[in-house]
C-alpha cells in the first residue's frame, strides 16, 4: 500500500509540519489532484487542506498542467521542474502528472484559512 510524507504549511505561522501516513491513512489521498481540497481531519488538524504539489520516489516533481499520474517528458519554458533558463530557451524535462498515485513519495499541502475557503 502507499506511504506518503505530507508537508503541511501553515501560512499564518509560516511553519511547516511533516506527517507520515501509511496504508489506511494514505487511502484518502490516492486519486486526488493538485489544487484539490480535502478535510483536515484526515491528518488530525482543524480546517481544510489544499494540495499544492509533490514529488515521486525518484525526486521528479508533480506539475499541475500534466494530467494523470504518469511520468512524462515535457517541453518546459518555466515553472515547476525547470531552473532558470535563457530567454526563449525551452528544455525537455521528466516530470510527474498532477494525480497522486502510489509512486508519489511527498505531498506538499497548505492549511487553508477561513478567508481562503470563502474565496474558493
Amino acid at each position: 500500500m502507499a506511504n506518503f510524507k505530507i508537508v503541511l504549511s501553515d501560512p499564518r505561522t509560516g511553519k511547516s509540519t511533516v506527517y507520515e501516513v501509511k496504508d489506511q491513512q494514505a487511502a484518502p489521498f490516492l486519486g486526488l489532484k493538485i489544487n484539490d481540497v480535502i478535510d483536515g481531519s484526515v491528518l488530525g488538524v482543524d480546517g481544510k487542506i489544499k494540495i499544492t504539489g509533490g514529488s515521486d520516489k525518484a525526486g521528479f516533481p508533480m506539475r499541475a498542467d500534466i494530467p494523470g499520474g504518469v511520468k512524462k517528458y515535457a517541453l518546459l519554458t518555466k515553472g515547476v521542474g525547470l531552473k532558470k533558463v535563457r530567454p526563449g530557451e525551452r528544455r525537455r524535462k521528466l516530470v510527474r502528472g498532477n494525480t497522486i498515485t502510489e509512486d508519489i513519495y511527498q505531498i506538499n499541502a497548505v492549511l487553508l484559512t477561513i478567508e481562503d475557503e470563502a474565496k474558493s
